[in-house]
Order: structure tokens, then sequence, then C-alpha cells
């Protein structure tokens, strides 16, 4: 069995700013290439799959917290691709029916685990802890980290550029791990520039996860790391930015929700206000998915 996957969509944003400052802005839309695998997810678990087939493992393991897409898009495609998966949880007040991603990724025939806190970066960060613990042959077990974030995950978003019909001067996508900037920045061409939008509070101040791939050069001149616009930090929203996700949507009739494109899409309107872009550029945004509807 395989997944099902839809083209992306790809949509030119009418809005009467970009036609005051002169710019063109489109929407990658990476959400519409699968209702539960969509966005960045896919693109992450493309070669993972791959090589969990290749190297002929049993069970894929990987972690996520209480509403994790990556859980979700790992354990729907799972169920797809007729593969074991394990999902280890962090909260270990939580049930398999806390919320519907939970319910969801059981049904999909995922089993959860569900540790405190402190474990559960205790395993996260030592693979081979996670091995004894569930006393499976290292051989059987293929471990995935958080959000599906490895090299090969680098790769799969290194193709997310070829799914854009129009040459564009900048790109840009909300940034929890670097993952998804990282794949974008290794395939751009020389006259064009990737931002990223940081979900996450104080990002600026640790070591910069684009810098875990080190197959992956990122130079100043490539790259723009934004840290104004968390809104508090990772899961953390606003009156403001609610609204703002909610008037999008009636204008463009694009969903987007606070976690993530949304907190993109309201730091590039902020750059354009602010006349960040020179006119007559071409700015690409990638959605990367994150709504879910059950």
């Amino acid at each position: 069995m395989a997944l099902v996957l839809n083209k992306p969509g790809f949509q030119r944003l009418d809005d009467d700013l970009f036609k005051r400052k002169e710019l063109n802005v489109f929407v990658l839309r990476d959400d519409l290439i699968h209702p539960f695998v969509s966005g960045n997810k896919w693109r992450k678990l493309k070669y993972n799959i791959e090589n969990f087939r290749q190297e002929a493992k049993e069970y894929l393991i990987t972690f996520g917290g209480a509403y994790s897409n990556h859980i979700v898009a790992t354990a729907s495609a799972g169920k797809e691709y007729g593969i074991k998966t394990i999902g280890i949880i962090r909260g270990e007040e939580l049930k398999s029916h806390s919320n519907s991603s939970l319910r969801f990724a059981e049904q999909c025939g995922m089993k959860l685990i569900f540790v405190s806190r402190e474990k559960y970066r205790e395993l996260r960060e030592k693979n081979s802890l996670v091995v004894s613990e569930l006393r499976i042959p290292d051989s059987r077990l293929y471990i995935l980290p958080e959000g599906g974030s490895n090299e090969l995950a680098v790769k799969g978003c290194s193709e997310i550029t070829k799914d854009i019909p129009v040459d564009f001067d900048f790109i840009a996508c909300a940034c929890g791990t670097g993952t998804t900037l990282a794949g974008i920045t290794s395939s751009l061409k020389n006259h064009q520039q990737a931002i990223g939008v940081s979900v996450f509070k104080g990002m600026e101040t640790s070591c910069s996860e684009l810098r875990i791939f080190a197959n992956v050069r990122i130079h100043e001149m490539r790259v723009k790391m934004l840290y104004d616009y968390h809104f508090g930090g990772y899961g953390k929203s606003t009156t403001e930015l609610e609204d703002f996700c909610s008037l999008f949507y009636s204008q463009h009739q694009i969903p987007i929700e606070p976690i993530y494109t949304g907190k993109l899409v309201f730091g590039i309107y902020d750059l354009i206000k602010k006349d960040f872009f020179e006119r007559g550029k071409t700015i690409v945004l990638v959605h990367t998915g994150g709504v879910l509807n059950f």
C-alpha cells in the first residue's frame, strides 16, 4: 500500500497591501498534499520511510507532544504503508483518549507510550535507552527524532522548491527545528533568499537548529531568521494573532493556525508593511500544514 498524495496547490494572494507595495506574493499549499500527512510532515517522512524499508526494520518509533501533528502524520503513514509505529508521548498524565490527535494515532495502529517530561527528554536524547526500555532488538527498530528531523528529512524538504512554478526572490516558512528551512536553503538559486519565522521564544540565543545538519551549508546572505513573531512561545497565541488568522481565511480561503503558519504569514505581512522587500520582488510563503480536521 502507499499514500494517495495530491499535488501541492499554488495560489497568488490578492491583497491591496501587496498592490501598493508592488509585490508578488504566493502561497505554496503543501497543506493540500494529504489530509493527515500534509505539508512538511510528508516531506520529512518520505525518505525515512524509504530507508526504513531498505534497512528491513520492523518498528518505527518517534516522539511528540499531546497535539503533535508529526505523531498524527507518522501514525497515518504507518497505517497506509503497513508499518508498525510506536509513539513516545510527552506527559505521563495523558491517555490515548485525551484528545482527538491521540485517539486518531491509536486508531491508526500506533502504540502510544506516555512518559514524564523528564523521562521524555532522557529517551529522546539517548536512543539506546529507547531500545532497552522497549526490549525490542535494535536490529528491528527504526528511531525517528522528534518532529521527524534528521538529514533524510532535510533531503525531503529540499524538494519543496521543485513544486514552485515561478521564479522567486524570497521564500519563507515557519521554523521549529529548522529542518524545513535547511532543506529549502540547500536548493536555492544564487539570487534567492530564504526567511525563517521562529515559532519558539528564545531561539536566537540557542545554537541554531539549522547547524545540526552538517552537510547543509547556510550562508548569512542566503537565509534570514526572524525571532519577533513567536507571540509568547511555542503553542502560545494572542487575540491579535487569532483575529489575523481568521481575517486571512476570510480574504483568501486559506486556513492557517496560530501555531506555525499563522505566525509565518503575520511576520511576512509585517515585513511588507515596513518596506523590507524592494518593489517588484516575488515572495513565496510555504504553508507547511498544521490545520487538521478529525
